[in-house]
């Protein structure tokens, strides 16, 4: 690397000095632009006047401003101030209603809540002693972690507390809670408050699923109100806990990501308007049960390994937390499944907290989910714990297990 020598002159050459006075301006414009700081405390003006000093020759300088520029529009990020919290964002949505009382608002304040608090509980799990068997068991006959019982009440009191449910179904109760007047609201949440709590000891990325009925006014609430197939669902998300706080969300009109910022205690729109690729190189399933799936679910696997029209292979990849799985798949494209099997032909989740939220939300973001026999939104639950296989992600990818369902051939291997 050749060495910039360091020299003076008392005079300038005429073409040095125009080349300086560019430099000079240039300076001048970038950094009246930037925040008002201290010129030796910011990152970048010392920079530019260190550039300046050491350029001897005619440097180029369109290529030059506009790194200067990138420089500048970096700074100018870090300062903002017009960040788009989880608040303004709903608060905007709902100003597009303008017979909205305010009351669905409220009600997502108090599930973030509920999300703020497990996300701080999860991440002193270890120091707080919330890690292992609470020796219990839950509905689905799981053992349950200290933190699944936790979450459960966190989330039921918060729900109860917003004054704006009615109906409360969650993974952890074996029946429904009916919420009493007068803190009786007009919304019916189904919710798994820790997904993925099997992996808390190891640190994976576990989360809360949930999903938004709302019930006719003046309509006495009963179970059928959440026993309604998923595309009569308002609104779903989860919250992802990991090595970001992460809470995506849809209210029927797109997916949007909001990211904890731990100082400032609140969601800001880091993911706007996911969109699910269209086809993807990924395939997430749990492929220690291969030798009890059906014809079809085989062949797709073995398509993704070893496709027929010499196109790369697809890349496996699964966590065995619905939330993490789900959610790589929704920024990444390919295909999560968890189909039905000889051993448990209805699948393992649960149709109305995870195959229906997670459902609607690939939808929204432009993918498909399906059951191996129908739309997964467009099944009707008997029961507030019933089951489902499911497949969703890509579009196209869905398109391919769709194929392989509907041939006769492939259905009877």
């Amino acid at each position: 690397m050749k060495k910039i020598r360091w020299r003076a002159k008392t005079k300038l050459e005429s073409k040095q000095s125009s080349t300086l006075l560019q430099w000079i301006t240039a300076f001048i414009h970038v950094s009246s632009r930037l925040p008002h700081t201290d010129m030796i405390a910011h990152p970048v003006r010392p920079l530019m006047i260190m550039i300046i000093i050491t350029i001897r020759i005619n440097p180029p300088i369109p290529s030059i401003l506009a790194w200067l520029q990138r420089k500048m529009d970096h700074a100018a990020e870090a300062h903002r101030t017009d960040l788009m919290t989880i608040t303004r964002f709903v608060l905007n949505e709902q100003s597009k209603h303008p017979g909205s009382r305010g009351d669905f608002t409220i009600l997502l304040s108090h599930i973030l809540l509920g999300c703020k608090f497990v996300c701080s509980a999860v991440n002193k799990a270890g120091l707080a002693k919330l890690i292992g068997l609470a020796g219990e068991t839950n509905v689905q006959g799981e053992e349950q972690k200290k933190l699944d019982v936790l979450s459960n009440q966190v989330f039921i009191k918060a729900l109860v507390s917003s004054g704006r449910t009615c109906i409360l179904v969650s993974e952890e109760d074996e029946e429904a809670t009916f919420v009493k007047p007068p803190l009786q609201g007009k919304y019916c949440v189904v919710f798994d408050p820790l997904d993925g709590s099997s992996n808390i000891d190891c640190g994976v990325s576990i989360g809360t699923i949930f999903g938004i009925y709302m019930i006719r006014d003046g309509h006495e609430p009963e179970l059928n109100d959440v026993l309604q197939p998923g595309k009569n669902m308002i609104a779903a998300g989860y919250c992802m806990y990991g090595s970001s706080c992460t809470f995506v969300l849809s209210t029927g009109s797109g997916v949007n990501g909001f990211t904890l910022d731990p100082s400032l205690g609140e969601f800001i729109l880091t993911h706007p308007d996911i969109k699910i690729p269209k086809k993807g190189k990924i395939y997430s399933v749990n492929e220690g049960n291969t030798k009890n799936w059906d014809g079809p679910t085989a062949k797709y696997v073995e398509n993704c390994k070893f496709p027929s029209d010499g196109s790369s292979p697809k890349s496996l990849r699964y966590i065995g937390s619905m939330v993490a799985d789900v959610h790589r798949t929704l920024l990444y494209g390919g295909i999560f499944m968890y189909p039905g099997d000889k051993k448990i032909p209805n699948g393992k989740l649960r149709v109305l907290y995870e195959v229906f939220p997670m459902s609607f939300l690939i939808e929204q973001a432009g993918g498909q989910a399906f059951t191996g026999k129908q739309r997964a939104l467009d099944l009707v639950p008997k029961n507030i714990h019933d089951r489902s296989p499911l497949f969703l992600g890509s579009y196209d990818d869905i398109e391919a297990v769709k194929a392989l369902y509907a041939d006769p051939d492939t259905k009877e291997m």
